[in-house]
């Protein structure tokens, strides 16, 4: 374990005394994490945060939270889709950080508690997230937000619930998307990169346990190929906004962020990407461990975002 943050040491030590959730039920999964003792940890000020519900479909509505920075606004939108490999995971999961994102980057945060498997497959997530995203795009104004500056992000699953989105939201002519911020993005479900034979043990994320995220995800093999669950498969990402790649050195995710982030690249799309050094999986959403990894994260996408309102600025006042 050369060259990890002392951190990222201490987490796989905590996180090595759990149980294999890959052994586990999914239901019996979230109990324990439910029983986990909360940790007093920072939480950036704001100026208000509220839950509202967002309605998919014609019978049923998902859970949001909007973060509201400091300030007259409108304030730019960041759609932000948590981790927890499809199966785990609600607002309270990436609470903290959206509220770091949102007071850091003087964005609306919007946070979106999509249906989790396996109650829920593949692709009712998908379209829980974009239904969550053109619910934004039509009332962006009644929560002081500027849909001209609308970006979509997430970590793990969310990232790949971004990257998504992002593909639908241009094939189907659907909300602008100023930019996409994916945190360590799943983008294949085949298991075989060099990082997932390198870290497939002892670091957090194991190669059996993103199998098991997969197979509760999917409802066949065939799907794991398809474009909405795979978007490295995708044929064509030309004309995808513009995207900031955030990887961690020691995750079997690594690899598959990055060709994606390539082929991003390879099809004219602006890309700006990162390796997060001595660090792993999860650690983004994790403030009671780190922190300052977390602020240093977040000010390299304030920065990203900074250019991005200069381009949406630009482009309006042509």
């Amino acid at each position: 374990m050369a060259n990890l943050d002392p951190m990222a040491t201490v987490y796989l030590k905590l996180y090595s005394k759990l149980p294999a959730f890959q052994m586990m039920e999914p239901q019996a999964v979230r109990q324990l994490l439910a029983l986990a003792p909360s940790v007093e940890v920072e939480l950036a000020p704001l100026s208000k945060i509220e839950n509202r519900l967002i309605p998919i479909g014609q019978d049923s509505e998902i859970n949001a939270r909007i973060y509201t920075p400091k300030g007259d606004g409108p304030f730019p939108i960041f759609v932000y889709y948590h981790g927890g490999g499809w199966v785990l995971g609600d607002l309270e999961t990436s609470d903290a950080t959206c509220r770091m994102l949102a007071n850091r980057t003087g964005r609306i945060v919007v946070s979106v508690d999509y249906r989790l498997a396996p109650e829920y497959k593949f692709p009712v997530p998908v379209e829980d997230s974009y239904a969550a995203l053109n619910w934004v795009s039509e009332n962006a104004s009644a929560f002081n937000g500027n849909v001209s500056n609308l970006v979509v992000g997430g970590d793990s699953a969310g990232g790949n619930l971004s990257t998504v989105v992002s593909l639908i939201s241009k094939e189907r002519n659907g909300p602008a998307i100023a930019a996409q911020v994916l945190i360590y993005p799943v983008t294949s479900l085949s298991f075989d990169t060099k990082s997932y034979l390198e870290f497939q043990k002892g670091f957090g994320m194991d190669r059996d346990l993103m199998i098991w995220f997969g197979n509760h995800y999917t409802n066949n093999d065939e799907e794991k190929h398809d474009k909405y669950v795979a978007p490295l498969n995708a044929a064509d990402l030309s004309e995808l906004p513009p995207a900031f790649v955030l990887t961690a050195e020691h995750d079997v995710l690594r690899d598959e962020g990055l060709a994606y982030a390539e082929r991003l690249k390879k099809a004219g799309v602006m890309v700006d990407m990162i390796c997060e050094q001595g660090l792993v999986h999860g650690y983004f959403t994790n403030m009671a461990i780190f922190p300052e990894r977390i602020k240093e994260s977040i000010s390299r996408i304030a920065e990203f975002l900074n250019n991005i309102d200069q381009l949406v600025t630009s482009r309006a006042l042509k």
